[in-house]
């Protein structure tokens, strides 16, 4: 005799998005280590690797520099102040003060100029009177970026490499979280497509990877379920890697088509115990032609900070993998 969660699973309509995901018990899964090969992932891993950058890196949601106040953060070892100008323009530059090396991040914004916090130094990203040269940034709206020639030491590129985002409004919300590794090691977990709903049952069910990558058809090809508690919804998925620090899911069938999942991986230098740390920039870019997905954005306030504790959760586990990964790969002992 079927249980209620059986009869209501012959039940539910197939046409749905959200679907009734089956019981099944953790150690119930089909194991997926035969299938996740090393030679795959540090094959695919070593040719993202040599994807050039243009000495960009991402550094924080744009909506994280706001008008008025500076933003401090740290990229590559080099400190950094961002602000908006007068135009709600990005600037970034070097964050020591050229008078007596204050740090500009503790200062204040009017205006669009940004005033030193020791002596009112005064900058607006294009006049200063001492030497201080902002740098190349770019703001995509979603992601503030800023271009490291010195660090990077690649071929600069005018703008970065973004990937194809959907069009039409879409809604867009940004985690951050820092771990102890190098952006190897991330992009090497994002990689690992088969630890999914093993490491993540509460986010993945039902992960089946349909291809692999090739030097012709670069990519992973995912049939995979996204968990809402006991529903779920159905997609098929690809990761490719358009540069050296950046993994991109996109749903290819199944609801919300087209929307992105950006992950990047910027390093911030040694932290006090002497080894890497980077932060994980994960930019989720939702889009679905249904009616009720422009209720969704109408509420986009409420909907972000789930969206970004979904993603916290969900990397509070693959920074564990990552870290992991770079103390083996240095010779710790794990």
């Amino acid at each position: 005799m079927l249980n209620v969660a059986d009869q209501l699973s012959l039940r539910w309509p197939k046409h749905w998005p959200l679907q009734l995901v089956p019981h099944v018990s953790w150690t119930g899964q089909r194991p997926t280590y035969l299938e996740a090969q090393p030679g795959i992932i540090n094959a695919a891993l070593n040719r993202a690797l040599h994807r050039s950058t243009g000495n960009w890196y991402a550094f924080a949601s744009s909506e994280d520099i706001r008008d008025g106040r500076p933003f401090g953060t740290r990229v590559a070892g080099v400190e950094l102040v961002a602000w908006r100008g007068s135009n709600g323009e990005l600037i970034v530059g070097p964050a020591g003060c050229p008078h007596l090396g204050a740090n500009l991040a503790t200062g204040t914004v009017s205006g669009g100029t940004l005033f030193c916090a020791w002596h009112g130094l005064a900058m607006d990203g294009k006049t200063c009177a001492l030497k201080w040269v902002p740098l190349p940034s770019h703001d995509d709206g979603i992601l503030a970026w800023v271009r490291l020639d010195s660090i990077g030491g690649e071929e600069p590129l005018a703008h970065p490499v973004i990937p194809t985002r959907p069009e039409g409004g879409p809604l867009a919300a940004v985690t951050r979280i820092v771990g102890a590794c190098e952006p190897s090691d991330i992009i090497a977990n994002r990689l690992d497509p088969w630890h999914g709903a093993w490491f993540h049952p509460h986010s993945f069910a039902w992960l089946e990877v349909l291809s692999t990558p090739t030097e012709s058809d670069d990519r992973f090809v995912v049939a995979v379920t996204f968990r809402v508690g006991r529903l779920g919804v159905p997609t098929i998925a690809e990761f490719t890697c358009p540069d050296a620090r950046t993994i991109v899911m996109r749903i290819v069938e199944g609801e919300g088509i087209g929307s992105v999942v950006e992950t990047h991986a910027t390093p911030i230098g040694p932290g006090p115990d002497g080894r890497q740390n980077v932060a994980v920039l994960e930019a989720v870019i939702a889009h679905s032609p249904r009616p009720g997905f422009r209720a969704a954005r109408a509420i986009a306030p409420v909907i972000k900070p789930l969206v970004r504790r979904a993603g916290h959760r969900l990397w509070r586990d693959d920074i564990e993998y990552a870290e992991r990964r770079y103390r083996l790969r240095e010779g710790g002992s794990g």
